[in-house]
């Protein structure tokens, strides 16, 4: 017997992306193009690594299990920079530490919603969100975005009703690029706050966002633990992904009903983990800023170089993405195989992000495709793009 929650979730889109490329040979000369997958792919800083190493061989404690809530010293750095940068007010005990971003996520929605419950997500999706709230038996009321790829809180306020229990949002968005303007978040807020429901904003790419200054104000807000959750990851900004560490930042009987799930998932999260988020949070100021330019820089080579390709559309761009649309007349799904077979490019389709026509979508999935740029320099997104333009003619021929 299978649960049929999890039966009727679809497979990690990654990972079936993955066995596009069983039996596929690359030429030397021509190697894969993989803007498939948003994590970087390079090891941690040397003073991070060298961190680590000393926590491993002077720490017996970093080999033991810690608090379910994470170490009490990363809570606190957490809960001043947050409170600096955003210039509200949020306390260590305001913070909890876990297992990736995605735990957080599913932490903060097993505090919130049963089985028959709901949770507002625009689409697109992040897919990882999608399928915890499908295997959870949670409702997924979709809110899909404007031509903008930003979603519209008076199209959400009409599609609420009782069984919705938070609006979740991602910014700078995954898998838009979209970074949503601090006065559309700010209507969002208000709109939980009136509701009694919570609003989840997961701000794994903070770092990365194009504006200076907080992206938005809702920390200051003296009541906003009464309904605003914040998620971050600590792998995008300091390149911890194997270490799996994320944070939650709620409300103070918010973190009581977290730190039953996580102690039941993983007692405590990765205790190098932590020391490496620590140690970056308090000496990788600059790298980070760096790493930041680096990845705007390639932002906007993806918009310099777009406009080579004939009929397509930038629909959002920013952060580690893009989010196009194709102008052939074959599914997403098709299209990005056969990208990987005649081109060597490796893109997600829409279709692992939104609804598709045979499940209650309105087409556009099929039209669009996310490009993840954060692993590929000018030079690569150049060679992407001369590619694309060739398996354009060859298609068109």
């Amino acid at each position: 017997m299978t649960n049929p929650d999890f039966l009727a979730t679809f497979p990690p889109p990654v990972m079936e992306s993955r066995r596009w490329l069983d039996g596929l040979t690359f030429d030397a000369a021509r190697p894969l193009i993989n803007v498939s997958q948003a994590a970087p792919t390079q090891a941690p800083p040397k003073a991070l690594r060298q961190a680590l190493a000393d926590a491993v061989m002077n720490e017996p404690e970093a080999h033991l299990y810690g608090p379910v809530l994470g170490l009490p010293e990363l809570r606190a750095e957490v809960a001043q920079q947050w409170s600096t940068a955003y210039g509200g007010a949020i306390l260590p005990d305001n913070v909890a530490i876990t297992s990736g971003c995605n735990q957080a996520f599913c932490a903060a929605v097993a505090t919130l919603a049963k089985a028959g419950d709901a949770v507002m997500i625009p689409t697109p999706w992040y897919f990882n969100h999608k399928m915890w709230l499908d295997m959870s038996g949670v409702e997924s009321r979709l809110l899909p975005c404007e031509a903008d790829m930003l979603p519209d809180p008076e199209r959400a306020a009409a599609l609420l009703d009782d069984r919705v229990k938070a609006i979740l949002l991602v910014t700078p968005n995954n898998p838009t690029g979209a970074e949503y303007p601090a006065e559309l978040v700010r209507a969002f807020y208000d709109l939980a706050k009136s509701r009694g429901i919570a609003l989840i904003i997961d701000e794994t790419y903070r770092d990365f966002d194009a504006r200076n200054g907080a992206p938005h104000d809702l920390f200051a807000d003296p009541d906003w633990a009464d309904t605003l959750i914040q998620l971050y990851s600590f792998s995008k900004a300091y390149r911890l992904t194997g270490h799996r560490v994320g944070a939650l930042v709620g409300g103070l009987s918010r973190l009581v009903e977290v730190e039953k799930f996580l102690d039941t998932l993983t007692i405590c999260p990765n205790q190098l983990g932590q020391r490496g988020a620590l140690f970056g949070m308090q000496n990788l100021a600059q790298w980070l800023a760096g790493q930041r330019a680096e990845i705007l820089d390639r932002r906007a080579a993806i918009s310099k170089g777009f406009p080579a390709l004939e009929g397509w559309k930038l629909l959002g761009s920013g952060a580690y993405f893009a989010y196009v649309e194709h102008p052939f007349g074959m599914a997403s799904d098709v299209l990005a195989q056969k990208l990987v077979q005649d081109a060597a490019i490796l893109m997600l389709p829409g279709t692992m992000f939104a609804p598709t026509l045979g499940t209650g979508g309105d087409g556009s999935a099929e039209r669009q495709l996310r490009i993840a740029f954060a692993n590929v320099d000018r030079a690569g997104i150049d060679g992407m793009f001369a590619r694309m333009v060739d398996f354009q003619v060859k298609l068109n021929a």
